[in-house]
C-alpha cells in the first residue's frame, strides 16, 4: 500500500464528529478506492463496500425506482450487508462511483441526520454530477484527490522523511542541496516525469520494474477517460475527445492553447461553443486546466479570461506515454534527450493544484509568457513562476520584468525551477531546483 497524504484527512474525518459525509471526487484510476477501503478497515471494525457502478451495470438495487427514502435504503443495505453493519461509531458505509445514482446524493443529508452509520463516497465524474445535482446544504464534505504528487513518489521509492525535510529546510533556507543528494532527487523527478503518479504505472515501475506494464497503464487509462465522455454525454463525445487528443501536441507548442477553429476544422466556431466540452474534461477531473490573466495583480480571478485557457493532463506519465511511449532514455537522460518542457510544466501543473493552488498563466506581447501565476493569500499579492526543463535556466524574459520594483507590476517575489543545483535570490527573483516544486 503507497502511502497517501489523504489518508490523513480520512483519518482525520473518521476520528472527528463527522457532521457532513465525506465526499471523495477525483478521476478514475487515482486510487480512490483503494485507499479509502484500506483507511477505513484500519479506523472501524465494520466496513461496507457498495460499488455503485456494478449495480448500475447489474441488479440496480439502489436505482430511483428501489431507493426514494432512507428507509429503502437501509433496507436494501441491510439485505445486502446486514451482518457487516453495526453503529455509527463502528461502521463505515464506502459509497463508490456514487456518481452513477445522483439521486443518493440528494438523501445524505437525511442520512447524515439520521445517524445510523459513518458514510464515505467516492466518483470518478463526481465533479461533473456535483455540478448538475442538487445537494441539501451541509450535507458534503466535497474533497478533491489527484495523483499521487512527487513527494508521494519518493515515499514509494523509499526515500526517507529525514533527506526530504532536510531538502525542504533547503528551500526554505534558500542554500543548495549537497551534490549526491541533489543528483538523487534530480534522478527520481526524472523518473516521476516518465511514470507519472497513477498508482498502478507507479507500482509496475519500482515494484515490477517493468516499463512496458507501466505504460500499458498510461494508454488503458488514456482510453478510459475518452471512453467516460460516452456516459456524460453521447452527443458530445467525439467533441471531447478531439479536444482531449489535441491537448499533447499543443503543448509541445510555444502557444499551448487549443485553437476551437481546429476541433471542429470550422474558424466560424468560437469558444463558446465548446464551453460545455472543456467544463467536463476539468470538472472530471481527467485535465489541468490554467486560465489566462490580462493583469497579473491580486486576485488573479478579477482578470481572467474564460476563454483563454491551457490545458495540462491530469498526470505526467499519459503525456509521456503519448510522446516517447517506451523510450524511456528521452526522458532520464539529462544531457541529450529532448525538451521536455511540457512534461516539466505538467509536473508543475499537478503540483499546484494538488496543494490547492488554482491555477493562472501571463501572457503578452510587449512582455512575454509566465507559465504559472498562483495567489498568495499571506501577502495578498501575486505569485509568478518559470518552469525550465533545458541548461539555461536563464533563458526567460518575462517573469524579471514581473518582478522589478521599478517596473509596472512590482510583484515582491517570483520563482525560477530547473534542473541545476541552484538555489541563489538575485533581486526578487529566487531560483531553485525543479523537484522543489513539491514544497511550493
Amino acid at each position: 500500500m503507497f502511502k497517501r497524504k489523504i489518508a490523513s484527512l480520512i483519518e482525520d474525518y473518521l476520528r472527528g464528529p463527522r457532521e457532513k459525509i465525506l465526499v471523495i471526487k477525483g478521476a478514475r484510476q487515482i486510487g480512490k478506492s483503494f485507499i479509502v477501503r484500506e483507511t477505513s478497515k484500519k479506523a472501524y471494525p465494520h466496513y461496507v463496500e457498495v460499488n455503485l457502478q456494478a449495480d448500475f451495470d447489474g441488479p440496480r438495487l439502489f436505482s430511483p425506482e428501489n431507493i426514494r427514502t432512507t428507509s429503502s435504503f437501509y433496507l436494501q443495505l441491510s439485505a445486502l450487508y446486514g451482518d457487516d453493519l453495526g453503529t455509527r461509531d463502528d461502521t463505515v458505509v464506502f459509497l463508490d462511483e456514487i456518481q452513477v445514482y445522483p439521486h443518493l446524493l440528494t438523501l445524505f443529508k437525511a442520512l447524515q441526520a439520521e445517524r445510523r452509520f459513518t458514510y464515505i463516497a467516492s466518483g470518478s465524474l463526481l465533479g461533473v454530477t456535483l455540478k448538475h445535482t442538487f445537494i441539501p446544504m451541509g450535507a458534503i464534505d466535497e474533497v478533491a484527490m489527484y495523483p499521487m504528487d512527487f513527494e508521494e513518489f519518493l515515499w514509494a521509492n523509499h526515500v526517507g522523511e529525514e533527506a526530504i525535510s532536510h531538502v525542504k529546510d533547503c528551500f526554505e533556507s534558500l542554500r543548495p542541496v549537497e551534490p549526491a543528494l541533489h543528483d538523487l532527487f534530480l534522478s527520481r523527478f526524472r523518473e516521476f516525469v516518465l511514470c507519472g503518479g497513477l498508482p498502478d504505472a507507479v507500482k509496475a515501475l519500482i515494484e515490477q520494474k517493468n516499463v512496458v506494464a507501466m505504460r500499458k497503464v498510461h494508454a488503458d487509462t488514456y482510453a478510459y477517460y475518452k471512453d467516460d465522455a460516452t456516459k456524460y454525454d453521447r452527443q458530445n463525445k467525439l467533441k471531447i475527445e478531439r479536444i482531449y487528443s489535441l491537448m499533447a501536441s499543443y503543448m509541445e507548442n510555444k502557444v499551448k492553447r487549443i485553437p476551437v477553429s481546429q476541433i471542429e476544422k470550422d474558424v466560424r466556431r468560437t469558444f463558446d461553443h465548446y464551453q460545455d466540452e472543456f467544463d467536463y474534461l476539468v470538472s472530471s477531473g481527467i485535465a489541468l486546466a490554467v486560465k489566462a490573466v490580462s493583469d497579473p495583480r491580486f486576485p488573479l480571478v478579477e482578470s481572467s479570461a474564460k476563454n483563454l485557457i491551457k490545458l495540462y493532463y491530469n498526470d505526467v506519465g499519459i503525456l509521456t506515454n503519448i510522446l516517447y511511449k517506451t523510450n524511456i532514455n528521452a526522458v532520464l537522460n539529462l544531457d541529450k534527450g529532448p525538451n521536455l518542457g511540457s512534461a516539466y510544466e505538467t509536473v508543475a501543473a499537478m503540483e499546484l493544484i494538488a496543494h490547492g493552488h488554482d491555477l493562472y498563466y501571463f501572457d503578452s506581447k510587449k512582455v512575454g509568457e509566465v507559465d504559472f501565476l498562483t495567489n498568495d493569500y499571506d501577502s495578498l499579492s501575486v505569485l509568478p513562476i518559470e518552469i525550465k526543463s533545458g541548461n539555461d535556466q536563464n533563458n526567460f524574459r518575462a517573469i524579471p520584468k514581473l518582478v522589478d520594483p521599478e517596473g509596472n507590476y512590482r510583484l515582491p517575489k517570483g520563482y525560477v525551477f530547473g534542473n541545476k543545483n541552484i538555489v541563489s535570490k538575485t533581486g526578487n527573483l529566487i531560483t531553485l531546483p525543479i523537484y522543489m516544486i513539491m514544497f511550493f
